[in-house]
């Protein structure tokens, strides 16, 4: 579907971005020092990306995971 498309997930099992807990803020704050670097790498080579999370019947995986992807298949915003 992209050219890009990468998945971060944590080693802790989380069901969802619901199930983060109060006391998982140190594991979110990880995983979003982690997306951001991703992020970047994708965005200096395809010229943008999307972050995103599934939750519910989009989510087939049940365990918390972040998509970062990019390329021709992203829509044209120029």
């Amino acid at each position: 579907m992209w050219p890009t498309h990468l998945v971060v997930t944590p080693r802790k099992h989380v069901e969802s971005l619901l199930a983060l807990a109060p006391g998982d803020g140190p594991l979110l704050a990880e995983m979003i020092a982690v997306i951001q670097q991703v992020a970047d790498v994708v965005l200096s080579r395809e010229g943008g990306c999307h972050v995103v999370t599934n939750l519910g019947g989009y989510q087939e995986s049940k365990h918390l995971h972040w998509h970062v992807y990019g390329g021709d298949g992203l829509p044209d915003r120029s």
